[in-house]
């Protein structure tokens, strides 16, 4: 178990963002996480559990404890219902999706190169082009912090929503995760009509492709408009696209015909919030040193040695524009500590 004191959470944040914390400790299997879960209990110390840190935005150091898995490890079950595989929380989303497919254990393609660890897949409910995390959650190992028990959950019990669960609300930071089971399929049924993903298959003339090239078209799409963190501090898209109502959106469309939506179910509509950003006039600019992404107006960058709090500025005044150019209110995805 790594356990240190006045720790840097650079190397722990993909905005780049100079924080420490009071104490960081990381756990390797289900003995230490139950040892954590003491530590915690007993300390009089507030406390954070992070994952790879794709999804997080310091603001200022952290008087407090930070926690993150370090469980590796995963394997594959098959029963004459579904085919499962088991992966440790610390283990790296992307890598799982690499592993899944060599094995031929299908349903990850959309989610490749999605930042971030195992468990933050249950804890946010990752998701790109149609598929959510919560599509293919099994269940969800986990340690009760206050109690110490171990618990095992099945996907209901964790109320998936659109980039929500109770990990996020009732359930927050009250389990440490240690695995996460994903129901997988051994036969290959992609999902392919959501975004450019057809029409980019089609220019590659790829009619029925494999697991394999529809990752790769999925990376490159995401390569083209996405910065690479380590290059330019981000944490991928920073706002949620809003869900409306359908008579919400038909009033939207009727002021401005070309909104684009994505069906949810027969009574409301996903906007995308890029699409906002950029009709306020973001995308491509700059606020200090926090800017927006001249590709993808929905990603916020560090332009270099920005603080967390001017990013949250860029991010209340580009909210502030788009409330009143739309009259909805964006909120953002990543958790502002």
């Amino acid at each position: 178990m790594k356990d240190e004191r006045n720790y840097s959470l650079k190397a722990h944040n993909t905005f780049g963002i100079e924080a420490r914390c009071s104490r960081y400790i990381e756990f390797e299997d289900d003995y230490e996480a139950v040892e954590v879960a003491k530590i915690l209990r007993d300390s009089k110390l507030p406390y954070i559990i992070i994952g790879g840190g794709s999804n997080l935005l310091l603001t200022k150091d952290f008087e407090g404890i930070v926690v993150r898995s370090g469980v590796k490890g995963y394997c594959f079950e098959e029963d004459f219902s579904c085919e499962r595989m088991t992966c440790g929380s610390g283990e790296t989303w992307d890598d799982m999706v690499v592993a899944s497919i060599r094995a031929g254990y299908y349903g990850m393609e959309n989610l490749s190169l999605i930042p971030g660890d195992v468990g933050a897949s249950a804890v946010q409910n990752i998701g790109a082009y149609g598929v959510e995390a919560s599509m293919l959650i099994c269940c969800v190992s986990m340690i009760e912090i206050p109690t110490g028990k171990t618990w095992m959950i099945g996907n209901d019990e964790c109320e998936y929503g659109y980039r929500q669960s109770r990990f996020k609300k009732d359930w927050k930071n009250r389990f440490l995760i240690t695995r996460v089971t994903y129901v997988l399929s051994t036969s290959f049924q992609p999902h392919l009509d959501y975004g450019n993903i057809r029409q980019e298959l089609n220019r590659r003339g790829l009619v029925e492709p494999t697991a394999q090239q529809l990752r790769d078209v999925i990376i490159d799409i995401r390569n083209a408009k996405l910065p690479d963190p380590k290059v330019e501090g981000n944490a991928g898209s920073f706002f949620m696209n809003p869900i409306v109502t359908k008579a919400r959106y038909e009033k939207l469309v009727a002021k401005f015909p070309e909104l684009p939506h994505y069906r949810v179910d027969s009574r409301h509509v996903k906007i995308p919030a890029g699409w906002m950003i950029e009709q306020c006039g973001w995308k491509g600019k700059s606020l200090g040193r926090a800017g927006v992404h001249d590709k993808q107006a929905l990603v916020l960058v560090n332009r270099g040695g920005a603080t967390g709090a001017e990013i949250v500025a860029l991010s209340d005044a580009i909210r502030n524009d788009v409330k009143e150019k739309f009259d909805i209110d964006i909120q953002p995805e990543v958790n502002i500590i």
